[in-house]
């Protein structure tokens, strides 16, 4: 309870003090109440806002900053879970709480230092922010420091793989949605919010929607536009999607459609792991094999940070090999 009262104090003279005189504050505080008892009021009305209350408010704040529902579902699940194992009021859990469900957690479920190192980044993104709106003195997750994972060699297709997909499409749009993926390099998400109108033939080149709804370029090669106009002239519907199910009423074709046609497609030519996701790491892959700057990169494919798009450059060991043998050997 004493330091309950302490933190109360501390958190009311934030605005007012600097951090030496919070300090300062702090031991006296400490020194004063140490033989001290400290009891709550019965009639004492809670004014405090509860954890769910909390949550909800970094929500809304992560919600303005850009972040798309499906981060904001992941990101209640994780703290809600968090919230449940350490049952404590958020703004009194302490480092070792969060340590402590961590290692539980990892242990529990088996789950990957990736996996791990996901929730840290999450429970320290709303602490910080506590940490910023003044509900606490400090982040407990501040000194959590990132859990480092193994690098791991992507997988990629190779170019037998591509051509043997695309031998083997039963649908031209199948065809043409597998060269869109694997020529442009869009998330497949930016795939499926694509309407007819945003396709420029001319130029070959459509503008994306990414992460945090930003707007990006991206360009597309001449296999590409002759299979994806042969699917759109022998379609029959008004539908304004871009790639639309294949039977009536043409509905909008979902992330989950693409990845379900794509495994079975892999399935049914012995290619294992066919995802969207690995056509994009095979662009990057084949663009840095070429010599593409790293910049350039960075800008086709929209990732925020160049650390992203670096994790692309050890794709291949094979072009280690080459370049010690041009320069070295």
């Amino acid at each position: 309870m004493k330091q309950k009262v302490i933190n109360e104090v501390m958190q009311g003279m934030l605005g007012c003090l600097n951090n030496a005189q919070l300090e300062r504050l702090q031991e006296a505080l400490e020194h004063a109440l140490f033989h001290k008892q400290v009891s709550e009021m019965e009639e004492e009305v809670n004014a405090a806002l509860t954890n769910e209350q909390l949550l909800d408010n970094f929500l809304a704040a992560k919600r303005i900053e850009g972040c798309s529902e499906k981060s904001l579902t992941y990101y209640r699940a994780t703290i809600e879970t968090m919230i449940a194992k350490v049952k404590k009021n958020v703004r009194e859990m302490e480092t070792d709480d969060l340590r402590t469900y961590l290692t539980e957690y990892q242990r529990e479920k088996n789950s990957s230092k990736v996996t791990v190192d996901n929730i840290r980044r999450i429970l320290s993104s709303f602490f910080s922010w506590l940490e910023d709106e003044d509900y606490i003195l400090k982040s407990p997750a501040r000194r959590i420091h990132k859990v480092k994972a193994a690098l791991t060699i992507k997988e990629t297709y190779t170019d037998e793989a591509l051509e043997n997909m695309r031998d083997n499409c039963e649908e031209p749009r199948d065809l043409a949605l597998i060269d869109m993926l694997a020529s442009t390099g869009m998330r497949v998400g930016e795939l499926v919010l694509l309407n007819r109108d945003d396709i420029n033939f001319e130029e070959r080149e459509c503008v994306v929607f990414g992460k945090g709804s930003k707007e990006r370029m991206v360009y597309f090669d001449a296999q590409a536009k002759i299979h994806l106009q042969n699917y759109l002239k022998e379609r029959t519907d008004d539908n304004p999607a871009l790639f639309v199910s294949l039977r009536a009423p043409y509905e909008r074709l979902k992330i989950g459609g693409i990845e379900r046609r794509l495994r079975e497609l892999g399935k049914r030519l012995d290619i294992e792991k066919v995802h969207p996701h690995k056509f994009r790491r095979t662009l990057a892959t084949m663009a840095i094999d070429k010599g593409m700057p790293i910049e350039q990169l960075q800008q086709l494919l929209g990732h925020k940070r160049i650390d992203t798009t670096l994790q692309y450059a050890m794709v291949k060991q094979s072009n280690v090999k080459l370049a010690h043998r041009k320069y070295i050997g």
